[in-house]
């Protein structure tokens, strides 16, 4: 718990130092002059703000400092369409600091501002105009979490396997004594009830494994300090790939009562014939159910960051209206808000995990379970 307090508290430090300079940057610019209603707007925009905190990026942001940006940057790499216009090179790997936070080109390639490619990567021509995108295969800041993650999870778990192997016989210590309970949950009151007695074994790896991932990526979206702060499970195209394997290993386990409940149940014939309206809705629920388990979780971990988000931008929204002092009287209403939604999120993020893994365990035990 010390250390969730100690990863808030820099959070905040590190939103009040950037944003304090941000604020100063716009005090600057009224002072020069710049106090048209245009100017006001543009000062601080709480929705672009909100979007880019919780959407991908192709660098690790930091903190900024007025125009200054303080961010790791990640490998680009990139297969152009149109390689006669790159001397011929149709692959290109290069850092994403190339591109000055989107602000400058390079080699042909430019982070993309026009309404139509928002933030993707663009192949430029000769006169600097957009052609379109070139297949991007990137380490984006969504895939460097992920990467993390996966080293923190094989740390993990394989540290566990030993401690195990080493204490045979012995009561468990350190790790082990930690996570040994939360996997005997995982088998004793989500697998064998869901699967089965004699099932459940071969799916244990899979809901072990979604289970500390979804787990550890929704911690590591907590902690705002590189290599953590990648909002992995608020990406729809992770939930989208974990809610495939789900749908996948149920399609493959699936017995012959599965399937013919799915394409000739026992219900009345008139609801099979002339039109399978049976069948039909039996078939859309093989597809809506990896969709739910795609969309619970994203939405789930995204709305935290964003309201999260959305708190902070309150002091800025109020500085710019009615001025410096009506941002910091907000200030602690906004983080003491803030703080309860984090404080809120570790809770969400242990019912989530759960939540993915109790379903994947149901979906795997209705497509294996026996004809009665």
């Amino acid at each position: 718990m010390l250390k969730l307090f100690k990863a808030i508290f820099i959070f905040f430090a590190l939103t009040i130092i950037g944003f304090t300079a941000l604020s100063a940057q716009q005090s600057h610019e009224v002072e020069q002059g710049h106090e048209s209603d245009a100017h006001v707007e543009e000062g601080f925009n709480a929705g672009k703000f909100v979007i880019e905190h919780v959407s991908d990026s192709y660098d690790w942001h930091i903190v900024s400092f007025g125009d200054k940006h303080i961010s790791i940057p990640l490998p680009i790499i990139l297969y152009s369409k149109s390689p006669e216009l790159h001397e011929n090179k149709s692959f290109h790997v290069f850092m994403s600091s190339k591109f000055q936070h989107g602000h400058s080109p390079y080699k042909g390639f430019q982070i993309s501002h026009s309404e139509e490619f928002e933030g993707k990567i663009v192949e430029l021509d000769s006169y600097g105009h957009e052609l379109g995108k070139p297949i991007d295969i990137s380490i984006t800041k969504a895939i460097a979490g992920v990467l993390v993650s996966v080293v923190i999870m094989f740390w993990l778990l394989l540290s566990i396997a030993a401690a195990a192997k080493r204490n045979k016989g012995k009561a468990p210590t350190g790790l082990q004594n930690a996570f040994e309970p939360i996997i005997l949950f995982i088998r004793d009151e989500v697998a064998k009830p869901a699967i089965g007695d004699k099932k459940y074994k071969k799916h244990m790896p899979f809901l072990l494994t979604v289970f500390f991932f979804i787990l550890i990526n929704n911690f590591m979206g907590l902690i705002p300090i590189p290599p953590f702060g990648a909002n992995v499970t608020g990406n729809i195209s992770i939930t989208l790939v974990l809610a495939l394997f789900t749908f996948g290993i149920t399609t493959i386990s699936g017995n012959k009562h599965y399937w013919k409940e799915i394409y000739n149940p026992d219900v009345p014939w008139w609801l099979k014939f002339p039109i399978p309206l049976m069948p039909i809705v039996e078939l859309s629920g093989v597809i809506t159910k990896p969709f739910v388990l795609m969309v619970r979780l994203f939405a789930n971990m995204m709305a935290g960051h964003m309201i999260v988000t959305v708190f902070v931008s309150l002091i800025f929204i109020f500085a710019n209206i009615m001025g410096p002092v009506a941002g910091f009287g907000i200030s602690p209403v906004s983080i003491a808000f803030s703080v309860f939604i984090l404080l809120l999120d570790v809770l969400v993020s242990f019912i989530q995990a759960y939540v993915f893994t109790l379903l994947s365990a149901l979906y795997f035990g209705m497509a294996t379970a026996d004809h009665h």
